[in-house]
């Protein structure tokens, strides 16, 4: 567990499922002994595990603390608050958020919407000068690590400007000097990398969720606040940023239409993957592409810690009733937004077929027949699956074929030459499952059918059992019911039934201990005969010793009489 990156995982939560793995579109997911761990450098901290995990063991790195050092420093600490915020606080006002915050302990609160409309005057200039091409908005940074790694071919293409938050942040120190705190509030993990990457210019980012505990904590609700201003001027169009098409609204004006820019949305990372490689380049002539790309569906009101797609509703009411919606196009640019992307590829590494090839047999896949490429694993084909076997990423029980097939096969032995009869039956109590044991404890006639066919499956177990009323309560009522010495035939059994499934399934052990109960009964009689022998000898005994006692006594009455006789003469 890496609680240093933005995403991390808890791995007592995390349940085995591989669904982070199979909505990872950069499947910077390690499995290790069942457990997920997130791959630093692989990830691009969209978030999405944090989204679609059930068990919600994968997070996002508070950084809480480190707000509250800051707040309680003495240190004067501004606050960006993203567009998105109404999404997750449904009726708050921008107003309303700063007056819990200043509450809080920031010295002023400002809107990144701010940044944005820098960035958009930025792009809307930039693009009036450019050649033919395709361009890509620099707002994400999710989107910006992905390009850079994933599709690094396109990094040049990325517009050369700072994003929102990092442009909102030059704005701040400018007004309010250097040596300020900037701390960013939204809904992104991918801020957090902006704000380790950046860390003089954005010293933290936290997202709303955290937000909301600390004012929690500290017992400061919305109601009880008074409206505070924000810092240095509202913002207007730039809060539609968090909106799929919100920046590029932004940048409608005549200016930009006339030097032939197209404005393009893509949210998703997916769909970013999708499209650009299906581009060429070289074939793109007479118009300017602008892309305006977002990792999360629909953009940020969607981010990892928003609850519900219900969010971009609110923020559209929201930004309707705050925002003028006029053009960013022409609007001054105070801070110097420069950037530079460059390439940072991730590098695949190099295997060979035989390598491949031994990885998916090890999962049981020997041919393209048996490469069913079901995704359950996560990865989108068996070969996929086989690389990221050989790489370290994954482990051969995430494969749900293999899986099941190797406890077929272990169960199936354990049926097969387990030293007792073994059947299972369904809910119409028919035989679903049995072993050649079992049908050695029944007749000659069973044990036949057993041999042509290699089972005894959809037979009654009324049919084949006097107790088979012990699997109808079994299955009614779930739990176990064990009987000693039954006769079956000319054998004596013991018997022990069990539920595998309330309702659907029960499995019976049957053991044949006609020849312990055989023996049982010899030793008894054995016994007995011993007893009666031993009563015998002790009767002999106690009457031969009465009969000598008697003649001894006689003998002794006589000597006695005798000795006084003489005395007395």
């Amino acid at each position: 567990m890496n609680r240093q990156f933005p995403i991390y995982t808890t791995e007592n939560e995390c349940q085995d499922c591989y669904k982070c793995v199979r909505h990872c579109h950069c499947k910077a997911i390690r499995i290790v002994n069942a457990r997920a761990a997130v791959i630093p450098e692989l990830c691009v901290s969209c978030g999405e595990c944090v989204r679609v995990c059930p068990a919600h063991a994968k997070k996002i790195r508070s950084d809480a603390a480190r707000l509250t050092q800051f707040l309680t420093s003495g240190e004067k600490v501004y606050a960006s608050i993203a567009p998105s915020f109404p999404g997750y606080f449904p009726g708050v006002s921008i107003q309303k958020m700063a007056g819990a915050l200043k509450r809080l302990g920031f010295a002023g609160v400002s809107e990144t919407a701010l940044g944005a409309q820098l960035v958009s005057s930025s792009v809307g200039e930039y693009l009036k000068d450019v050649p033919d091409g395709v361009y890509i908005s620099s707002a994400c940074p999710a989107v910006v690590q992905y390009v850079r790694k994933y599709l690094p071919e396109w990094s040049d293409c990325i517009v050369p400007f700072d994003s929102p938050v990092i442009s909102h942040c030059k704005l701040l120190r400018k007004e309010y000097g250097n040596d300020i705190k900037t701390v960013f509030i939204g809904p992104c993990a991918a801020k957090k990398l902006e704000a380790d990457a950046n860390p003089s210019v954005m010293n933290l980012a936290i997202t709303f969720a955290s937000l909301k505990k600390l004012l929690d904590s500290r017992g400061i609700h919305f109601e009880d606040v008074e409206e505070e201003a924000v810092v240095p001027y509202d913002a207007e169009e730039g809060r539609l940023y968090s909106l799929e098409g919100g920046m590029n609204d932004t940048l409608r004006d005549e200016t930009v239409s006339e030097a032939g820019v197209r404005l393009l949305a893509l949210s998703g990372l997916d769909r970013l993957s999708s499209v650009l490689p299906g581009i060429s380049r070289d074939k793109i002539k007479g118009s300017k592409i602008f892309l305006e790309a977002l990792a999360c569906k629909n953009g940020c009101v969607n981010g990892p810690v928003m609850e519900g797609y219900s969010a971009s509703v609110e923020v559209i009411a929201a930004t309707d009733q705050m925002s003028s919606r006029r053009s960013s196009v022409g609007r001054e640019v105070p801070v110097n937004i420069h950037q530079s992307y460059s390439e940072a590829t991730v590098e695949a590494p190099k295997l060979g077929e035989e390598e491949i090839r031994k990885a998916l047999a090890s999962v049981g896949k020997f041919s393209r027949e048996d490469e069913l490429n079901c995704g359950a694993c996560g990865y989108d084909s068996c070969r996929e699956f086989a690389k990221a076997l050989l790489t370290g990423k994954a482990e051969a029980p995430m494969c749900h074929n293999y899986l099941r097939k190797n406890f077929e096969r272990t169960s199936n032995a354990l049926i097969k030459y387990i030293p007792a009869g073994v059947v299972i039956v369904n809910d119409l109590l028919q035989v679903i499952e049995s072993n050649r044991h079992f049908a050695e404890l029944l007749d000659e006639g069973t044990l036949e059918v057993y041999n042509s066919l290699g089972n005894l499956d959809s037979i009654p177990i009324s049919n084949l059992l006097p107790f088979w009323d012990i699997f109808e309560s079994v299955l009614e009522n779930g739990g176990e019911i064990e009987k000693f010495n039954q006769p079956l035939g000319e054998k004596i059994v013991n018997i022990s039934v069990f539920s595998i499934s309330v309702g659907k399934t029960a499995g019976a052990v049957i053991q044949d201990v006609t020849k312990t109960e055989l023996q049982r009964e010899q030793i008894a009689e054995k016994a007995k005969e011993v007893i009666r022998k031993n009563v015998l000898t002790v009767q002999q005994v106690a009457r031969l010793f009465g009969e000598h006692i008697a003649e001894t006594e006689i003998l002794l009455e006589e000597i006695a009489g005798t000795y006084f006789g003489k005395r007395e003469a």
